[in-house]
């Protein structure tokens, strides 16, 4: 599903809300998730799961083409762990 998909889901699943006002709070539910995420929060939504940021260290790789080794720097990436509900219910247990 993307993001158009889920306003419109949401959208006629919620006649009495306009379209627009859903567009506008399912991009601000996703703008303060990315927004705590890049302050380094952890954000929970419970039965669904908990994003989170982890610090890869500095490390040499090395280039697949070429076999060159090369420097790779720390980085901080996203990550994802699923509730409990929703590791269940995409296991057929709920």
């Amino acid at each position: 599903m993307i993001r158009s998909e889920l306003i419109q889901k949401i959208a006629d699943e919620n006649p009495h809300l306009y379209q627009r006002d859903v567009e506008r709070i399912v991009n601000t539910v996703f703008e303060e998730v990315t927004d705590a995420m890049a302050r380094g929060d952890r954000v929970e939504l419970r039965g669904f799961g908990a994003f989170s940021v982890k610090q890869r260290d500095a490390r040499v790789g090395r280039n697949p083409r070429t076999g060159a080794t090369v420097q790779v720097e720390e980085k901080c990436v996203p990550f994802f762990k699923t509730g409990k509900l929703l590791r269940d219910r995409l296991n057929g247990k709920a």
